[in-house]
């Protein structure tokens, strides 16, 4: 695949006055597309976060990620050329194109994010997203989901689009499926769960499960932590 990279990552917009992390964007709410693979695994720690402002460390787990992650993004950016996103949109309907840390925003739906890779064929799309392990728990479907919906809102293009996971680090593919009515559907109700959330509208729930409380990064500063 051809490698280009696409460098648009300006927000045009302000940040909310009383909410980390969300923008305010022509009258929209629009919060990263991250969220939800958090929301998935325990929204209340949004809550806390985001919205209570508490501050704690990166775990070891958040670290060792990032440095796979940027060391990935380095070796991507030693043989990609820098093109503008119609460029690459129009090489990619006659040969394949490889971007990474693709920025996409949807202004109607409120969400922005990078996705981790992307390949662009004559015939489809793939947006990939790079998580440890090879276990697909529907928050990181949901995510990676978002960065579909994202993609199709503010790209408008008709070709097929799939969602995947991948072992970060490695090429193992270990989810993928086709972004269909029924994933956007499901994603489409999930986002607007999260802006009813922004807007105090429905309750924040923390998880049930113990053993992700334990692991949380959140434990000692959450009143529900078990």
């Amino acid at each position: 695949m051809k490698p280009l990279e696409f460098r648009d990552t300006e927000i045009r917009g302000r940040k909310h006055p009383a909410i980390d992390q969300v923008q305010i964007i022509n009258n929209q709410t629009n919060f990263p597309i991250s969220w939800l693979n958090t929301q998935g695994y325990c929204e209340y720690s949004l809550y806390l976060e985001n919205f209570q402002h508490i501050k704690v460390k990166a775990n070891k787990a958040m670290l060792r990620g990032t440095k796979v992650h940027n060391k990935l993004e380095e070796n991507f950016k030693k043989d990609a050329v820098v093109k503008p996103l119609d460029e690459i949109i129009s090489t990619s309907k006659t040969q394949e194109v490889l971007s990474r840390e693709f920025f996409v925003m949807s202004e109607s739906y409120g969400i922005r994010g990078y996705i981790d890779e992307i390949w662009l064929t004559p015939d489809s799309i793939v947006i990939i997203d790079d998580k440890p392990g090879s276990r697909a728990y529907y928050s990181m479907i949901h995510q990676v989901y978002a960065y579909c919906l994202a993609y199709k809102d503010s790209i408008g293009d008709d070709r097929k689009i799939e969602g995947a996971l991948r072992t970060r680090g490695t090429d193992n593919i270990f989810w993928r499926h086709e972004f269909d009515e029924e994933a956007e559907n499901e994603i489409i109700d999930l986002i607007e769960h999260v802006q009813n959330l922004i807007a105090g509208e429905d309750d924040f729930i923390p998880t049930t499960n113990p053993n992700k409380c334990r692991a949380c990064r959140f434990n000692n500063a959450c009143p529900n932590a078990q």
